[in-house]
């Protein structure tokens, strides 16, 4: 029997179906050194974002041979050691369609968020303070969107931004240039002529920030920055600094450099909103990010 380990959670309805299907399904989280060893039991792993599959993982799993399939429920992989686990023979794959247009959507929310002070105005209020004067927001009809990567979640954002009034362009280091609905422009012409500017990248192997101070200094002032994508993308204390000066007029985050976030001056700021890392925690997605799950397997084992 093909036994699959679920790390870090999966809808009940799929894993249900997969048990139906015949296969053994253990719900169970794991720290790295217990990993290491019940991984050499299991034919397939299932992760979110908590489980990193690394080298070592991988090799304690080749002492049995069993595992021939990696799956992140999600979009990016760079939790997972992907070219060492290819190499070893085992598949990876994800669910890249599944959790698009809930990232987008939150993405669209906290652009409200901080547009219209809707973060810090539900926190004072809840503190006994009227401050209604202190709470003058800009509309985002009119406003230039300037995206930072444009896979599926980029466009979804886009194309919501664009039902708004938002004039929205983008960059891509893929090099699509060729969308008919929205402007291709550099990253430095991005930089300077976006009101708000939305990141939908993956993190780098080297983990170095793509916005750090210097690409803050490129932008207008009184930018306003959201990263739903990776945490590290954003240089948190570069991006402090640009908070403090007045460069940047507020950010939303729903990713950090380390998770749980223990940076205090992040989440104290009262220019930031934020939210723990739930881009694809609707409903709506989790259902399909199950259903790519067992497609997945079950075209993987032929049954």
């Amino acid at each position: 029997m093909v036994r699959i380990l679920v790390t870090d959670g999966m809808e009940k309805a799929a894993v249900q179906e997969l048990k139906n299907s015949g296969f053994e399904v253990v719900e169970q989280f794991y720290e790295v050194e217990e990993l290491k060893q019940q991984i050499k039991e299991f034919d397939v792993i299932v992760v979110r974002s908590a489980t990193k599959v690394r080298e070592p993982i991988i090799d304690a799993s080749l002492e049995t041979g069993r595992l021939k399939l990696i799956i992140r429920g999600g979009v990016g992989v760079d939790n997972i050691d992907v070219e060492y686990a290819k190499s070893k023979g085992i598949t990876v794959a994800n669910t890249p369609n599944a959790s698009s247009a809930s990232v987008a959507e939150l993405t669209i929310g906290h652009m409200f968020n901080i547009a219209r002070f809707i973060h810090i105005a539900n926190y004072t209020m809840r503190q006994g303070k009227w401050e209604k004067k202190k709470y003058e927001g800009i509309e985002l009809a009119g406003k230039t969107l300037g995206l930072i990567g444009y896979g599926r979640i980029s466009k979804e954002t886009a194309k919501r931004a664009k039902a708004l009034g938002m004039k929205v362009v983008y960059t891509n280091r893929s090099g699509d240039k060729n969308d008919p609905d929205f402007k291709y422009v550099p990253m430095d012409e991005l930089l300077a002529m976006s009101d708000f500017i939305s990141l939908h990248i993956p993190g780098s192997k080297d983990k170095k920030p793509v916005i750090g101070e210097a690409e803050f200094a490129k932008m207008k002032d009184g930018v306003y920055i959201v990263n739903a994508a990776r945490g590290g993308v954003v240089s948190e204390e570069a991006l402090l600094k640009a908070l403090d000066s007045g460069k940047v007029a507020a950010a939303a985050l729903d990713v950090y450099e380390e998770e749980p976030s223990k940076n205090e001056a992040i989440y104290t700021h009262p220019k930031i909103s934020l939210t723990p890392h739930i881009g694809a925690s609707t409903i709506e997605a989790q259902e399909r990010i199950g259903e790519e799950i067992v497609s997945i397997i079950k075209n993987h084992f032929n049954a």
